[in-house]
């Protein structure tokens, strides 16, 4: 993006900074109701959208996973699963279509500790899950209280609120800069937002905690594991000591494509509001090899000596990439489902249910056409929305800025519209690294670009930047 103040690599190397990665997931396995965590050996109430190890099925374990003999994600060690309910737009005929994501799944391995803990692999056996499918409402003031703030308001930092607050809709807009910050908007934006406002879409966010009991899961697999009380930075409760690494999940939904048509934006799970987005994960790292990366110097480690987040950047990582057969990996589809059609419809005869009450549990095993009467949200975001202060970041939490928010500061100008130019980089931007992959018969070039700190840089950015916001690096695709 032209004339986009941005922060540098050399602020996230201070002292204290940890090293992330991002394990690109760029195809799904599938698409179906299966959830092995909370439904296991039963059709899912919803559908998802499944990424990782070609063994997941409705009963699959970290030992089922391990054995898979294919990942859609981009290292082929790595056979866990990550799933997450699929976006879907009902027209005003009542058909029902699949959004299209953008790039697959994103799962970012992040590795904020204090400073004398000791970071833990992920155990076998060990699966979780974060959000909660049946929330329609958002029980805290919006914009969010300043984090500096959260200590003196307990209520903030209830495991309850800390997962309202872990997750986010990010309206993409590559003509603006800065961008919004990482789960700012809880909430999905309604229709009308979204038409004026996000032509490149809207990016689903959400952490996962990264402080452990010991268990491998719990009755509402959750309770095993919590938040510490910055939800990515700070301190673990008493009761969840041990740190793990800290999963966030980015996936871009292409609801451009839908501008001008009349019609409605629903979750899986029959959600219009997006506070009952969730998202699952169940081990499928080799143990040993997932504590080695977490514990060398560049791949997990601190300060200097920390990487940028690319895969490439570990040596770890040398010769366990495999990116083009990650691209035709998919699991089996049980018999039982194969009647499903989840891409033109919301599969299990899921019930639109808005709230603001809690949803009513829909039980799984169903056929056909969504049904109830459906009645769009009240109008939860004006066009006016709240502001951002894009002032000096409060805390520098890994690779992921947190602004401080406001409702009566003017946020800057846009800049110009980016100008595609092939991926190349122009002025102070020092080429870190360069891949391709392909999407929807689309063959794409990544550029990841290191820039100065507060320094104002001239590049031609092509229109599929997806990172914008993170500290370490920009990323540019053509």
């Amino acid at each position: 993006m032209k004339s986009a103040t941005q922060f540098a690599a050399a602020a996230a190397l201070l002292a204290g900074v940890d090293a992330f990665w991002r394990m690109p997931c760029k195809t799904k396995t599938g698409v179906a109701r299966i959830d092995p965590i909370v439904n296991p050996g039963e059709i899912a109430p919803h559908a998802h959208a499944i990424f990782g190890g070609s063994n997941f099925g409705m009963s699959s374990t970290s030992d089922v996973l391990l054995n898979s003999e294919c990942t859609s994600c981009n290292v082929t060690k790595d056979k866990s699963a990550y799933w997450v309910p699929t976006l879907n737009f009902i027209h005003a005929d009542g058909k029902v279509e699949i959004v299209p994501d953008v790039g697959g799944l994103l799962a970012y391995y992040l590795f904020e500790r204090q400073d004398d803990e000791k970071m833990e692999a992920f155990p076998d056996g060990f699966q979780m899950l974060a959000g909660d499918a049946r929330q329609r409402n958002f029980t805290l003031s919006f914009p969010d209280m300043p984090r500096s703030e959260w200590i003196n308001h307990p209520e903030e930092t209830t495991q309850q609120n800390l997962g309202l607050k872990a997750l986010g809709f990010n309206c993409l807009n590559y003509a603006k800069q800065p961008p919004e910050p990482t789960v700012y908007r809880h909430f999905f934006p309604d229709k009308n937002y979204l038409d004026a406002n996000c032509p490149q879409g809207v990016r689903a966010e959400i952490y996962f905690p990264s402080c452990w009991n010991g268990e491998l899961d719990s009755p509402d697999h959750k309770s095993h594991v919590a938040y510490p009380d910055t939800i990515n930075n700070g301190k673990c409760p008493d009761s969840h000591k041990r740190r793990i690494p800290q999963l966030l999940y980015e996936v871009i939904f292409d609801t451009n494509k839908f501008k001008g048509k009349e019609g409605q934006f629903v979750f899986s799970n029959g959600d219009p509001t997006g506070y009952g987005f969730h998202a699952d994960f169940v081990m499928g790292w080799p143990v040993d090899l997932l504590q080695q990366l977490i514990d060398h110097p560049v791949c997990g480690g601190y300060g200097k000596n920390a990487g940028t987040g690319t895969l490439e950047d570990c040596p770890l990582f040398d010769n366990i990439k495999d990116e083009i057969r990650a691209q035709s990996c998919e699991f089996e589809m049980p018999k039982v489902l194969e009647a499903d059609d989840c891409v033109n419809n919301l599969c299990g005869n899921v019930e639109v249910f808005a709230g603001p009450e809690y949803a009513p549990a829909h039980p799984g095993g169903g056929h056909g056409s969504p049904s109830g009467v459906y009645t769009p949200p009240p109008v939860s975001e004006q066009t006016n929305q709240p502001t951002l202060s894009y002032t000096t970041p409060r805390s520098a939490v890994g690779p992921i800025s947190i602004y401080q928010v406001g409702q009566n500061q003017e946020a800057p100008e846009p800049t110009p519209a980016p100008q595609l130019h092939h991926a190349a980089v122009e002025g102070n931007g020092k080429v870190l690294s360069t891949s391709t992959y392909t999407s929807a018969g689309v063959v794409h070039e990544v550029v990841v670009v290191q820039e100065d700190v507060y320094v104002t840089v001239e590049v031609d950015a092509p229109s599929r930047k997806r990172h914008a916001h993170h500290m370490h690096q920009r990323h540019q695709h053509s």
